[in-house]
C-alpha cells in the first residue's frame, strides 16, 4: 500500500472514531475507541500539515506563470521542496510500532567483567555517568545495590531510574563497556584493557510477570559490609532464586529484611519480562542482522580510550573525541545516534 492511501486510510478511520465517540458510546467500547484515537491523534495531526503543505504546493505551481507572482511562487516551492519529504518521514517514523516498553522506568545493572580492579574502578565511574546522565534528564535516580570493593571500585551495582521513557534512552546502553587507560597502579606506563558489562531492564509491574511463590527460594542471611564495615546483627540480607528460570537475586543494601525483599523482586521481575521480551524480539527479528537496541551482552558496544580522549560506539562507527564529557553523563549524541540507526533499520524492513 503506497504512503498517500495509507494516510487516506488513517485519517478517515480518525473521523469514524470522532463520529461513533460524539453518539454517546460507553463502558468498554467507548474506552477502547478512545485509546485508539488518541493513539493516532498525532500521526493524523501530521498528515493534516502534509496536506497543507501539498495545497501550499500545488498553489505555488499554478501561479508560476504569472509574471508578477512568480519570484514568489519560487521561493515558495523552494522551503516546501525539503519541507513535504520531512513531513512524510515524521509520518513514517510515528507509524512504526511502539516497543510498549520503551515509556517505563528502567532497573540498571552494572558488573566489572575483565581486568581486575580496574574493571572495578571503571564500572564505578560508569555508573556515576549514568546518575549524572538520569539528573541532567530530570530522571529520579534510586541504588537499590552497590557493592564495592573497598578500593574505590564496585563489585556489582543496580539503580531503578524512573521517569518518561527512561527506556527507549537508556536500552542502548546494554552490553559491554570496554576501557583503555593506564591504570593509577601501573607503574610501567602501559595502557591495560578492561571490561564492564551493563543490562538495562524495563521496570515490569506485578501485572507483566506471574510469580508462583511456590516457585521461589527464599534464603536469608547476615549482611556483611566492605571490610567488615555496617556489618548487621540480625539476618536482613535476602537472597531469592526463581526455581523455573534459575534466575537468582541477593539484596543486602537495607537494614531491614522486608524492603530488601521488596528490591530483589523488583529486580527479579525485570529480568523475568526482559527475558520474556528477548525471547519474544528473537522470534519475530530472526532473520535482523542489525544489533542496536537487543541488548546482547555479548557483544561489546563502545570503547572509552583515555589516551587519545575518544570514546568510539562499534555499532554505528561514531567515535567523539570528548571522553571528559561523555564520562559526566553527556551520552544524547550516541543515543539520538543509536535511536536514528534504528529507526533507519526498521524503517527499511518495512519496505
Amino acid at each position: 500500500m503506497n504512503l498517500a492511501l495509507k494516510l487516506d486510510r488513517i485519517a478517515a478511520r480518525a473521523d469514524e472514531l470522532r463520529a461513533m465517540l460524539s453518539e454517546g458510546l460507553s463502558g468498554e467500547t467507548y474506552v477502547k475507541a478512545s485509546k485508539e484515537l488518541s493513539e493516532i491523534e498525532p500521526v493524523v495531526a501530521r498528515i493534516g500539515n502534509l496536506r497543507e503543505a501539498e495545497r501550499a504546493r500545488e498553489d505555488a505551481s499554478a501561479l508560476l506563470g504569472d509574471p508578477e507572482m512568480k519570484e514568489l511562487a519560487e521561493a515558495e516551492l523552494f522551503d516546501l521542496k525539503d519541507r513535504i519529504p520531512a513531513l512524510e518521514h515524521e509520518i513514517q517514523l510515528a507509524l512504526l510500532p511502539k516497543d510498549e516498553a520503551d515509556a517505563r522506568s528502567a532497573i540498571l545493572e552494572l558488573r566489572p567483567a575483565a581486568g581486575g580492579d580496574e574493571a572495578g574502578l571503571f564500572a564505578a565511574e560508569l555508573f556515576a555517568m549514568y546518575q549524572k546522565y538520569a539528573e541532567g534528564r530530570g530522571w529520579k535516580f534510586e541504588i537499590l545495590e552497590y557493592s564495592d570493593t573497598g578500593l574505590g571500585g564496585l563489585k556489582e551495582a543496580s539503580a531503578e531510574v524512573n521517569g518518561r521513557n527512561v527506556f527507549a534512552r537508556l536500552k542502548y546502553e546494554s552490553g559491554v563497556h570496554r576501557v583503555q587507560r593506564v591504570p593509577a597502579t601501573e607503574s610501567q606506563g602501559r595502557i591495560h584493557t578492561s571490561t564492564v558489562t551493563v543490562a538495562v531492564m524495563p521496570e515490569a509491574e506485578e501485572i507483566d510477570v506471574q510469580i508462583d511463590e511456590g516457585d521461589l527460594r527464599i534464603d536469608v542471611y547476615r549482611a556483611s559490609g566492605a571490610g567488615g564495615q555496617h556489618v548487621n546483627k540480625t539476618e536482613s540480607a535476602v537472597r531469592i532464586t526463581h526455581l523455573p528460570t534459575g534466575i537468582v537475586v541477593a539484596m543486602q543494601e537495607e537494614r531491614s529484611q522486608h524492603k530488601n525483599r521488596a528490591k530483589a523482586m523488583k529486580i527479579l521481575r525485570a529480568r523475568m519480562y526482559e527475558q520474556q521480551r528477548a525471547s519474544l524480539h528473537a522470534t519475530r527479528a530472526a532473520d535482523r542482522k542489525s544489533q542496536v537496541g537487543t541488548g546482547d551482552r555479548s557483544e561489546r558496544i563502545r570503547t572509552y580510550n583515555f589516551p587519545q580522549g575518544r570514546v568510539t560506539d562499534h555499532r554505528i562507527n561514531l567515535t567523539l573525541y570528548k571522553i571528559d564529557r561523555v564520562m559526566i553523563g553527556e551520552l544524547d549524541e550516541f543515543i539520538d545516534a543509536l535511536t536514528a540507526e534504528d529507526q533507519s533499520a526498521r524503517l527499511a524492513a518495512q519496505e
